[in-house]
């Protein structure tokens, strides 16, 4: 295919760049320990699948219709070195090569060596342009609101530190404690206001106890391993974010409620913390996260990328495009890369700063 047509590609195109440095950048070794074992091996040779993910990537296309340019776009064929008869693969090869990548050790190295021998073969050297974009990623997890994250987050503690289902068990045993063994939403008129605070007050009572508790066990977080931090941490943060104390209350009396004002940086799933509400614009509003490219315009090659939080001043375009510029190694081979990735888990020590009813 690229004796027929690749003398036609546009030259400094990702696809003359593709067909011109395919072998060399996704050589079969490059994919070895994805497939320790002859068992499960693609009948893709990997320097094809790997060449239309990154063409995939590079247009927004789906599986489908990345298979459907791969089998009637002669630019894309000459990019893969496919003959024009060359029929293509079923689209769920690029889902098995994905969940493959995401699961192993070295997830971004399609990225990686397309940044190699993008610096390496000067394809874009002299070509000091870069645009920024981005883009929201949905995030599959579901929103929840504060009850339910109030119960999961208890649950949580309960099940990943040592003897705090002790803990939580003795919470819920006490007067108008919460029964946290019981699956799904409590059973209560949640059109009535009155009934809806009287849970969420028996819900932040619950875990103020059990933190309490956790803080005389563990002073400033002592004897908890990462992940017991986090969750004790997470609960901590759920138990303020969204309540404040009741009118005519501060909060040692018992009494709480929603709070009437939405808190920055809110966290909206206990499933996955580091998610975030997104406003693509008034009408369309999503949940996910913020995925940053840098590419160069007459190309098309990506040269840098970034995942952060959705929202948030350290998390804008501005903020983290500069940051993404100053990083791109194909601008600046000198310096080291800045790769902005998702946030790390909470500190060991539960931020008291966000206990329930002081400012936020």
């Amino acid at each position: 295919m690229e004796s027929v047509a690749g003398h036609l590609l546009k030259p400094g195109s990702v696809f003359a760049f593709l067909a011109a440095h395919r072998t060399r950048l996704f050589p079969p070794e490059l994919f070895a320990d994805l497939f320790p074992t002859r068992r499960g091996r693609p009948s893709v040779p990997p320097e094809v699948v790997a060449t239309v993910l990154v063409l995939q990537a590079l247009h927004g296309l789906s599986d489908r219709e990345a298979v459907e340019a791969l089998t009637f776009d002669l630019r894309w064929k000459a990019a893969c070195g496919l003959a024009i008869t060359d029929t293509a693969f079923d689209p769920s090869t690029l889902t098995y090569w994905r969940r493959r990548l995401a699961a192993s050790t070295r997830p971004e190295r399609v990225f990686e060596v397309v940044a190699a021998v993008i610096a390496e073969t000067g394809a874009v050297a002299g070509k000091t342009r870069r645009a920024l974009d981005s883009t929201i990623l949905d995030d599959a997890v579901a929103r929840q609101d504060t009850v339910t994250q109030l119960i999961a987050a208890i649950r949580r503690v309960a099940r990943d530190v040592t003897a705090a289902d002790v803990i939580v068990a003795a919470v819920s045993a006490r007067p108008g404690g919460h029964d946290y063994s019981r699956p799904g939403k409590p059973e209560i008129a949640w059109d009535d206001p009155a009934a809806r605070d009287e849970l969420v007050s028996v819900l932040v009572t619950d875990a103020l106890a059990v933190l309490a508790e956790l803080e005389a066990r563990h002073p400033d977080g002592d004897g908890l391993d990462a992940k017991q931090a986090e969750s004790v941490a997470l609960l901590a943060l759920v138990a303020g974010q969204d309540v404040e104390p009741a009118e005519g209350s501060d909060g040692t009396d018992g009494r709480w409620r929603i709070a009437t004002k939405v808190a920055p940086d809110r966290v909206i799933s206990t499933v996955d913390p580091d998610t975030r509400h997104a406003h693509k614009s008034r009408e369309r509003r999503q949940d996910g996260f913020k995925a940053h490219v840098v590419v160069e315009p007459d190309t098309g090659l990506i040269t840098n990328t970034g995942l952060t939080k959705a929202t948030g001043p350290a998390n804008s375009d501005a903020t983290v495009g500069i940051a993404l510029l100053h990083g791109d190694p194909s601008r600046q081979p000198s310096r080291s890369r800045c790769w902005p990735t998702r946030p790390t888990p909470p500190a060991t020590r539960w931020p008291r700063s966000r206990a329930p009813g002081t400012p936020r």
